[in-house]
């Protein structure tokens, strides 16, 4: 997953942590409560067995320990991030237009914000169902 992101307290390591905690508990939360998932168990079981594996771990580990953040000091180089983030699914073979992929701030560029709601500092709102 790539994203751009700004900290209003100066805390980038806690607002990741934090993303971190809450997606994995909605992750984990929809896995749980899907009658429908037919690979409930082993989702859960390889995420315990991965939390296992990992000594500050209580349960589940769904994220990697690992970030690899970029400073973004100009608007050229925040640019040439989101240009790399909205070409990925093209590069992967998944779509020929980056805003036909669903969860992508590029469909917000064409004035669609259906799914992600960003403000005009480019700050993500949240998701709509």
């Amino acid at each position: 997953m790539h994203f751009v992101f700004r900290s209003s307290n100066n805390d980038p390591s806690g607002l990741i942590r934090d993303f971190k905690k809450h997606t994995t508990k909605k992750v984990i939360e929809a896995i749980v409560e899907n009658s429908r998932e037919s690979r409930k168990e082993w989702l859960l079981w390889m995420f315990e067995k991965t939390g296992k594996e990992k000594g500050n771990v209580s349960t589940y580990q769904f994220w990697q320990h690992h970030n690899k953040p970029i400073e973004l000091w100009s608007d050229k180089v925040i640019q040439q991030k989101i240009d790399y983030i909205h070409a990925n699914p093209i590069e992967s073979g998944f779509v020929t237009d980056p805003i036909d992929w669903k969860y992508s701030s590029a469909r917000n560029y064409q004035d669609d914000e259906t799914i992600l709601k960003i403000d005009s500092d480019g700050v993500l709102l949240g998701l709509s169902k």
